[in-house]
């Protein structure tokens, strides 16, 4: 079942877009390619960028010219060597976790830099509180080799293609989604419990996302993957997919496939339906009608400010059940 959507009569909660950026590397051209695209699909809510202490002025300030609030954070460390990771740049995540501290908002939708939204999405703010919101994952790339789902052909996208076997291995692992985007309620206990238990969980090989897969396991409600695409799900699940139009959320993890470095020359990047994705993602990123501006900014503050005191709730369509 996908998630139930609470009714439209109620007040609008203050929520907001979140994202990650850290290191001087190229990754803020990921986040000016958010904003824009969130800004062309006429998102109600900003954009705040979670930026750790090593992410140049020079950086911050292309953000800001683009209408982000950007947020300086401290880093969030494991307590043993990152050697354990998949990637070892993994280890950087959980500083996400700090985004549990921003608790002058309600409700957050988070949004990995390398990730682009080309449909509307403020409906999932009106999702019933309560529950982490994600999209499943796909275990069928060589990322996942140190599991025995990748050695033995198993995936949750079609558990009928190769059953998991209970006699040997007990029930099958439970629903695990992908951290690159996720709904979630803000919170300063929810930040303590989190930080606590990282204390006591010792690293895996997928840093951050093992973890909140394992913290939120008991509340977490699958939601379709036109949220959240994994490239990966182009050739190894088409039929999850359907029409590269209707995919609200594209997520560019693919090796190779980060727009702002891509060059075709990875496995599966010279693809016709990847090399539209990453068309579509210069298109936005280059179009100079997208930028912000300090006109626009000052327009949008009383529009927000009177939907807030008229009670309005922002205009949604329901999320439709989950795959």
């Amino acid at each position: 079942m996908g998630p139930n959507m609470s009714s439209a009569g109620s007040k609008q909660q203050q929520g907001a877009f979140v994202t990650f950026l850290a290191g001087d590397g190229d990754y803020w051209k990921g986040v000016v390619g958010l904003a824009k695209g969130l800004r062309r699909v006429r998102a109600a809510y900003p954009l705040v960028v979670a930026v750790l202490p090593d992410v140049p002025e020079e950086h911050r300030r292309k953000l800001r010219a683009q209408g982000c609030v950007v947020r300086e954070i401290q880093p969030v460390y494991p307590p043993e060597s990152q050697t354990q990771f998949a990637m070892a740049y993994y280890v950087i995540n959980y500083s996400k976790l700090r985004i549990w501290e921003f608790v002058e908002y309600e409700r957050m939708v988070y949004l990995d830099a390398d990730i682009q939204v080309y449909d509307n999405i403020d409906h999932l703010f009106d999702l019933d509180k309560g529950r982490f919101y994600a999209v499943m994952d796909c275990f069928c790339e060589k990322t996942w080799s140190h599991t025995p789902q990748y050695k033995m052909g198993y995936c949750q996208q079609c558990p009928e293609r190769v059953a998991w076997p209970e006699h040997e291995l007990g029930p099958p692992p439970p629903a695990y989604f992908n951290a690159g985007m996720f709904v979630h309620e803000p919170g300063l206990g929810t930040a303590k419990d989190l930080l606590d238990a990282l204390v006591v969980t010792p690293p895996t090989p997928f840093a951050e996302q093992d973890f909140l897969n394992l913290f939120f396991r008991d509340v977490y409600s699958p939601i379709p993957p036109v949220y959240n695409l994994v490239l990966a799900m182009l050739w190894r699940h088409p039929d999850k997919v359907g029409p590269l139009d209707e995919v609200k959320v594209v997520h560019y993890c693919a090796a190779g496939s980060k727009p702002w470095r891509y060059t075709g020359q990875e496995p599966n990047m010279d693809r016709e339906d990847i090399k539209t994705l990453v068309a579509r993602w210069w298109d936005i990123y280059n179009d100079d009608t997208l930028d912000d501006d300090e006109d626009q900014q000052l327009a949008r503050q009383p529009l927000r400010q009177a939907m807030a005191d008229s009670g309005a709730t922002a205009k949604y369509f329901p999320a439709p059940s989950a795959a």
